[in-house]
């Protein structure tokens, strides 16, 4: 299960580009600044959030000129299930509104958070090499966006717990009536404590399938979820409504998800992963994902995006990976700069050699 018959027309360095006769495995193969990239990050727009680089829409769009206005772009794709098309689905913008971001699934409109009910995404990037040093908040948005392969209508609940917390907020600053505190906080307790449940339940479930996959050769990371808050409604509003005096001074609340952390370790060793080096948090990210990938692929058509993964791995870890991706329901995307790490995998799969914004078939 997976895509096909991709689209895009004005999307970063692409003008019109589409990929079609995909494979289990698909390749993008070409030289640096080709657009290998640009294509997985339209792929990953075709779920909830901002994309795997997180840009904004502004900076997607093609532009025909420096300075000039960017221009509307579309993504679309066929989402297909043992050789089924079961529905297409695309996002786009309008010349009137281009920074407002456009959904319709089988021709009728949509919204962004109602694309995971239709698509489970995964992707690894050079970018996130850095995420167990990286702050908290990044491992809170890597947990989230793995948690819409379980619960869809887990970017929503997100969502309206920041709109809530900003709220209240706001209220507490203001002195405003506490009989809209009240309500307001009811909101958060209930987004948030759905949150926290969601969060843990994709953590335990990760670490479930960790612990049945090798040890070798990629270090297999121990996982646990630190929950910033009571996972019970009823409990969490009431602290909410206990730390309003402490909250109005420090400026923020300080209880509830969004002071989650997920805590990685070496399973083997018990080392923190940010104390670990750059090779063994590379192999335990990858461990993650490779888990992920399969809880992702139950249930609805599943797509993993990796970025240049296959160059930085030696040849046991690189056929290990393969091996493992073989078995996974998830479609692969991949891309590198030549095909030589992928002869394992290339008679059975589709590559197409990207170069200046276009793609053609090999």
């Amino acid at each position: 299960m997976g895509l096909s018959r991709i689209s895009l027309e004005n999307f970063r360095n692409h003008p019109a580009t589409t990929l079609a006769e995909t494979a289990h495995f698909n390749l993008l193969v070409g030289e640096n600044g080709a657009g290998k990239t640009n294509l997985l990050e339209a792929l990953s727009l075709l779920g909830p959030g901002r994309g795997l680089r997180r840009a904004n829409l502004a900076d997607l769009a093609r532009r025909t000129a420096p300075g000039a206005a960017p221009l509307p772009f579309a993504i679309g794709a066929s989402l297909t299930e043992a050789g089924t098309v079961s529905a297409r689905i695309g996002t786009y913008t309008e010349a009137g509104s281009p920074g407002r971001r456009l959904v319709r699934v089988n021709g009728a409109p949509a919204t962004a958070a109602s694309l995971a009910e239709w698509l489970a995404l995964s992707w690894l990037t050079p970018a996130m090499d850095g995420l167990f040093t990286d702050s908290a908040g990044a491992r809170r948005r890597f947990m989230d966006r793995m948690a819409l392969a379980l619960a869809p209508d887990h970017a929503r609940r997100v969502n309206a717990l920041e709109s809530a917390l900003r709220e209240r907020g706001k209220l507490l600053d203001s002195g405003g009536d506490p009989r809209w505190l009240d309500a307001v906080e009811a909101q958060a307790a209930d987004h948030g404590a759905a949150v926290t449940r969601a969060r843990g339940e994709l953590v335990a479930r990760l670490a479930d399938e960790l612990s049945a996959l090798p040890p070798e050769p990629f270090a297999r990371p121990a996982l646990t979820y630190r929950p910033g808050g009571p996972a019970d409604e009823t409990a969490l509003r009431a602290e909410l409504a206990r730390a309003r005096p402490r909250d109005r001074a420090a400026g923020r609340a300080l209880t509830g998800p969004q002071r989650d952390e997920l805590e990685v370790r070496m399973a083997s060793t018990g080392h923190p992963a940010a104390a670990c080096s750059t090779g063994e948090q590379k192999a335990m990210l990858i461990a993650i994902t490779l888990a992920h990938g399969i809880l992702a692929a139950a249930g609805r058509p599943s797509v993993l995006l990796l970025d240049e993964v296959a160059a930085h791995l030696d040849p046991v870890r690189r056929a290990e990976l393969f091996r493992r991706l073989r078995e996974g329901r998830a479609q692969v995307w991949m891309t590198g700069t030549e095909l030589a790490p992928f002869d394992a995998i290339r008679s059975e799969a589709a590559v197409w050699r990207v170069s200046g914004g276009g793609v053609e078939p090999l």
